[in-house]
């Protein structure tokens, strides 16, 4: 406050804010584990909204997100680069056995349990699927049956 550092003063006061109405939420207080979930998801939120002010165009919005994301990171523990978070995935998979798209599921449980702070999950999601072989639906196939097709009675 001394230094007059208004976007710093701000992001904090949003973030107290969040922190207590989570403590107001749970009926006690957050321990530290806590603490950084509710960091990470105004992280997260500051994120989602640069991409969404990008695309928009709003470059002054930008600018103030990135510095309110710039304060709350700082308070975070270091992100993982993806050569780490790829070796712990690889790790994970090697551990649980898994062979192929269909074990996702069960990796990303396991590597979040452990990564969770450290690493984004969407990195470790995108990370997971490279790595096992999973390239999800491909434009060209069909979604399932269209509007059509489920309103036709069946005969």
């Amino acid at each position: 406050m001394k230094s007059h550092d208004v976007v710093r003063r701000e992001t904090i006061r949003l973030c107290l804010s969040a922190i207590h109405n989570e403590e107001v939420a749970r009926r006690a207080p957050l321990d530290d584990a806590a603490l950084l979930a509710v960091l990470g998801k105004q992280a997260k939120m500051r994120r989602e909204s640069i991409e969404a002010f990008r695309k928009g165009g709003r470059a002054e919005l930008v600018a103030k997100e990135t510095a309110e994301l710039a304060v709350i990171e700082g308070y975070l523990p270091a992100q993982l680069g993806e050569p780490l978070i790829r070796a712990a995935v690889e790790r994970v998979i090697a551990e649980t056995g898994a062979s192929g798209p269909s074990d996702q599921g069960k990796v990303m449980q396991k590597a979040m349990a452990e990564l969770r702070g450290k690493a984004d999950g969407k990195l470790v999601a995108e990370i997971v699927k490279s790595v096992l072989g999973g390239g999800g639906l491909s434009p060209t196939e069909p979604h399932g049956p269209t509007r059509t097709e489920q309103a036709k009675p069946a005969k």
